[in-house]
């Protein structure tokens, strides 16, 4: 009987693969803010849901703390782009900090569209830090016939 190198319980070595590296990216995205952030250079982005509904993608962003004439929204190239800048109301200068994790200053976020838009028809609405993009899809045809000549 031939012995085996790895024992049999990886039955997938792929799935295995998968599942360390979404462990590392994981630990990545909790590290690197982080260490950001201890440096004084922290860049981030608001996190987003996008789904659709009766015929409209709709995209949900986080941006606590902003205030909605500072934030920017456009539609290019089939794109949503989101900036603004969320500002420190104060400084607190005889505060002792044992863990500062708000985030503060400049965001851009370019989420990527996945179906045409009208882009004539698109809302914005800003609430309790959520800002919520409806975008209504643009109606193709499924089928086209074309007249041949």
């Amino acid at each position: 009987m031939e012995r085996r190198f790895f024992p049999a319980i990886v039955t997938n070595p792929l799935r295995e693969l998968a599942r360390i590296e979404n462990e590392i990216d994981r630990l990545f995205k909790e590290f690197v803010p982080t260490v950001a952030r201890e440096a004084g250079v922290i860049t981030w982005a608001p996190r987003v849901d996008v789904y659709e509904k009766d015929n409209n993608i709709i995209v949900e962003a986080e941006i606590p703390g902003a205030k909605k004439e500072d934030i920017e929204v456009k539609i290019r190239d089939n794109n949503v782009i989101i900036k603004g800048e969320v500002k420190k109301e104060e400084e607190k200068k005889e505060e002792n900090y044992y863990r500062s994790e708000r985030f503060y200053g400049v965001f851009e976020r370019v989420i990527p569209l996945p179906a045409e838009i009208k882009t004539e028809e698109a809302k914005a609405e800003f609430e309790n830090g959520i800002l919520k993009l409806t975008l209504p899809k643009a109606v193709s045809e499924k089928e086209v016939k074309i007249e041949v000549k």
